[in-house]
């Protein structure tokens, strides 16, 4: 099982620690799994007396010896405190239908009257024990333990590594269990818990439930004991334990030995003194619940095994007498010795009663845990709540980191696919920059090579060009190529704009862009000088010439706005014009470079 599922009840008494540890099935079964005792006793051996003289150690070294010598699982423990370090008190409140609260307060009031401390000294609780009855009154219980004594204990608890779960008094846990073994359900039944420095009387009544703290009880035999042969507190306690036993009283013969035969007697007193006060509480219980006498008795506690004690409180009481055996109910583990447990299982009521707690809701339940330590507790049972958060909180981080991460992973591998494929796009842009480079070499190389073809076969093409427009009667005397707008050094401007007719010298002159004005320096050659002559046959020469030079290729000239004007040079040998003499500079569409 998971550790969660044991339980470690301790009931420290006036002088000595029970210790039982339980688990606890899914199927809410409980299981003893294993107990201890130790006693810590001597004369100042009650828990509220180590706690007034500060004698600490012994109790502390009991709870040491218990947890070293046995293997307990559990962390959180219930404890129960003595009835000697408790003030308990039943009181009846009026009843006030659906106002818990103002029952709660009018229970505060009592339990503050009843006290001789201020509530901040104090630990205290209460419970409503049952409904009105006939006088319209609750009854209610409140328990009041002093604080340093609450505190005391936790420490000392969880300075063995241990975490308190819940505090209550040893008689509230007895009655828990006594009412899962069934006593008090039919009748009114007592439960006797004879400890070492008081004895507690438990009414279990049909639902009913009162307790009265007697302090007579075993360390008052060990007293008497000692104060009659003279001997020291831890003498007497051996020879109690030794010779002790109820004397039968009457005339029943004396045991042969004179020390057990004394402190025989010294036992019969202590009870007699003690069964005194059970009748009294008796006839007060009685007197206030108006029910009927005790049916039967149950003995429990260390000091309740000295023998003949259950014939004595039979033949005082007139009631059938037994031992409590809180086990009867509880399953025990097969590892547990148990004519050992037999032998204290009458002083295990309590641990039984606060094992209860853990299981079912119980009749009573009282808790005296602080309220800090209410609070304390309360944290540290957040605190897997607060780990499992920080856990999502992480597990949410690491979902989300592994998320980016791999967001991260596919981006940088895409990142890589890119570079690869931009590497690729580099190096195939590269390939076609050398390949755009060497097609431009190419280009260039094929471009020079084609215009020296061109320029080579342009010579040839002029040449035929101007023979082409030529008219058929007319021939060069000179071509050469000049600037544009220059003219030939050494010749003489055209007279052009003459008519047939006109100066033979100036046939054809003002022939398209001859005759302007001097251009800025070229190193391109972007006309062509023509000189030569005609035969003046009729006066058509010039339309012909236009309209050749207008289907040019070579020569740029514009039939609306370039004019021939010939110059008839010549003399027919009858005395009339017939040879004309021209002189011609032409533009051309594509200048040559020198």
């Amino acid at each position: 099982m998971a550790a969660n599922d044991y339980l470690l009840c301790i009931d420290i008494g006036a002088n000595s620690i029970k210790a039982a540890e339980f688990s606890y099935s899914a199927e809410g079964e409980m299981l003893l799994e294993r107990f201890a005792f130790a006693e810590y006793g001597g004369p100042e051996g009650a828990f509220a007396d180590i706690i007034d003289n500060g004698a600490t150690e012994k109790l502390h070294d009991a709870l040491g010896k218990i947890f070293k010598e046995n293997a307990f699982q559990s962390r959180k423990v219930n404890v129960s405190l003595s009835g000697h370090n408790a003030y308990i008190r039943f009181v009846k409140v009026p009843s006030m239908v659906n106002d818990e609260k103002k029952i709660k307060q009018i229970i505060e009031f009592e339990a503050k009257s009843a006290i001789p401390f201020e509530m901040h000294e104090v630990v205290w609780d209460s419970q409503l024990l049952n409904v009105a009855d006939d006088n319209g009154e609750i009854e209610a219980m409140f328990v009041i333990v002093k604080s340093e004594e609450i505190e005391r204990v936790t420490a000392l608890v969880e300075s063995f590594g241990k975490q308190i779960s819940l505090i209550e008094v040893a008689p509230t846990a007895c009655y828990n269990a006594a009412r899962l073994n069934g006593i008090g359900d039919d009748n009114c039944e007592l439960i006797l818990s004879i400890g070492d420095r008081c004895s507690s009387l438990l009414f279990v009544d049909n639902g009913r439930f009162f307790v009265r703290i007697i302090p007579i009880a075993g360390h008052a035999i060990t007293l008497q004991i000692s104060k009659e042969f003279g001997i020291s507190y831890e003498e007497a306690e051996e020879m109690k334990r030794r010779h002790g036993f109820v004397a039968l009283g009457g005339a029943y013969e004396e045991p042969d030995s004179e020390v057990a035969a004394t402190v025989s007697k010294i036992v019969r007193n202590v009870m007699t003194r003690l069964h005194g006060e059970i009748s009294r509480s008796i006839n007060i219980y009685r007197s206030q619940q108006k029910v009927r006498k005790p049916e039967k008795l149950y003995l429990s506690g260390g000091s309740s095994v000295m023998g003949f004690t259950p014939r004595f409180f039979s033949e005082k009481l007139r009631i059938p007498v037994e031992y409590f055996n809180p086990f009867k109910n509880i399953a025990i583990s097969s590892d547990i010795d148990k004519e050992r447990l037999a032998d204290i299982a009458h002083m295990f009521s309590e641990p039984i009663g606060l094992a209860l707690r853990h299981l079912m809701t119980c009749p009573v339940e009282i808790s005296l845990v602080p309220q800090s330590l209410q609070k304390y507790m309360e944290f540290k049972g957040k605190i897997p709540y607060f780990y499992a958060s920080a856990a999502c909180l992480l597990l949410c981080l690491l979902v989300t980191f592994f998320g980016f991460s791999k967001q991260l992973e596919i981006a940088n591998a895409k990142k890589k696919v890119a570079q690869e494929f931009l590497q690729k796009t580099k190096n195939v842009v590269s390939k076609l920059r050398n390949a755009e480079s060497e097609f431009n070499a190419a280009k260039l190389e094929y471009e020079d090579a084609s215009k020296i073809l061109n320029e080579r076969k342009r010579w040839p093409n002029i040449l035929n060009q101007v023979a082409a427009i030529l008219p058929d009667d007319v021939w060069l005397t000179r071509f050469e190529l000049s600037t544009q707008g220059a003219q030939r050094k050494g010749a003489e401007p055209a007279r052009g704009g003459g008519r047939s007719g006109g100066s033979p010298d100036a046939l054809f002159a003002g022939f398209g862009g001859g005759g302007g004005a001097p251009a800025a320096a070229s190193v391109d050659y972007v006309s062509v000088y023509l000189e030569g002559h005609g035969l003046v046959v009729n006066n058509d020469f010039s339309e012909r010439f236009t309209r050749r030079l207008s289907n040019s290729k070579f020569f740029a000239f514009n039939k609306n706005t370039d004019v021939i004007d010939t110059l008839q040079d010549g003399v027919f040998m009858d005395g009339t014009y017939n040879v004309a003499t021209f002189k011609l500079t032409l533009k051309l569409v594509e200048p040559i470079k020198r």
